[in-house]
């Protein structure tokens, strides 16, 4: 969650900074302009970063959390893939891990490894 979060603030940042080094379409059904994808993005991305350092701080409600920010970035990767779709693909499949390790976590028995 933490790199996926990074990673989400370096894409808003991005936007938000050198919105002409993106892809601009005509069509796009969901037409908001890149600073306010950049925005977004960058919001979207810090909270899931700090629910990421709060999982590992040990945090019980981060997990179900984590579930719902994932899947909220990996909807707002999803559309954002006009813009900047190898970033965009590499995110949703960085979101997708996530969703996939927080739901599947293993519960061990005391002295298991």
């Amino acid at each position: 969650m933490i790199f996926g979060g990074a990673m989400a603030i370096f894409e808003g940042i991005a936007a938000i900074a050198k919105d002409d080094l993106f892809v601009t379409t005509a069509h796009y059904v969901f037409r908001f302009s890149l600073t306010s994808w950049g925005w977004i993005h960058l919001v979207l991305g810090i909270v899931v970063l700090l629910a990421g350092f709060a999982l590992i701080g040990g945090a019980l409600w981060a997990r179900a959390v984590g579930v719902v920010l994932a899947g909220l970035s990996l909807l707002a990767n999803f559309l954002w893939l006009p813009y900047y779709p190898f970033w965009a693909i590499v995110l949703i499949a960085v979101d997708i891990f996530i969703i996939w390790a927080l739901c599947a976590g293993t519960v061990q028995e005391p002295g298991q490894f």
